[in-house]
């Protein structure tokens, strides 16, 4: 066991100084590169005891975010002009067409016919309005003990399409089928009032009578109105009145009879 231990330290102890490595280096001149590459690094490299203060080390970076958090980058989508596209959606109700000013603003012009109508509201093909009118004129219908939804909804459609067709052939632009149920439906307002005055007192008279005349006027009133401002129509408002008057006035024999 002690000569095992002496070749251990003969095997790990060697006599070989820089100064061997220098007059090697010395002896070959074809690697004096070599040997100047060497000694320069043996130079830069210290003792292997010696000290070494710690402002020589770099000074590692502490991650300063949270657990499961990503630190701020500058790089980062939200950065590059990327935004969340729950917050950019427009609502619901937009997205459905259904838009509460442009409704309250038709029904005021359909109240009021002598109020100039705005044509790029009205030349919208909302349909919101006119469906619930036609509901409220069959539900008072039923109220007074007619079950007239059917002619609603025939004569409706019926007039839409015969409306739409004479349009056409008046105006240069054009029309499309939703713009003229939308305003027809509009207009219907009007009878909706006489076919709920009709829930109360019966119309078979000459008062009634008068009564609906009026509310047909009122109503193929404002259609025309309406029609001639959306597509610059000027001059021809009695010409549209006419077939509007026909088509309410088929309503106002319902509601009467």
């Amino acid at each position: 066991m002690s000569n095992f231990g002496q070749f251990h330290l003969d095997f790990y102890q060697s006599n070989y100084t820089i100064e061997d490595q220098e007059e090697g280096c010395n002896s070959y001149d074809s690697d004096k590169n070599l040997c100047d590459s060497r000694k320069s690094q043996a130079e830069k490299q210290p003792a292997g005891g010696a000290f070494v203060p710690p402002d020589m080390f770099p000074s590692p970076q502490r991650y300063m975010g949270q657990i499961l958090q990503p630190a701020y980058s500058p790089d980062a989508p939200s950065q590059l002009g990327y935004t969340d596209g729950l917050d950019e959606e427009p609502p619901l109700l937009e997205e459905l067409g259904i838009n509460f000013e442009h409704i309250w603003q038709k029904t005021l012009t359909v109240l009021n016919p002598m109020k100039p109508a705005d044509g790029s509201i009205m030349n919208e093909t909302d349909l919101t309005g006119p469906l619930v009118f036609c509901l409220a004129l069959g539900a008072t219908f039923l109220m007074a003990g007619k079950v007239h939804f059917g002619y609603v909804y025939g004569m409706s459609a019926i007039g839409c399409l015969a409306m739409h067709a004479l349009l056409n052939l008046m105006s240069t632009s054009g029309v499309s089928h939703g713009c003229v149920a939308s305003v027809l439906g509009y207009c219907l307002l009007p009878m909706v009032i006489l076919s709920s005055s009709a829930v109360v007192f019966s119309l078979q008279g000459i008062p009634g009578t008068v009564l609906a005349l009026f509310v047909i006027g009122w109503c193929s009133l404002s259609a025309s109105k309406i029609f001639t401002s959306a597509l610059a129509m000027e001059g021809q408002q009695l010409l549209i009145a006419y077939p509007c008057a026909l088509l309410y006035g088929l309503f106002a024999l319902l509601t009467v009879f």
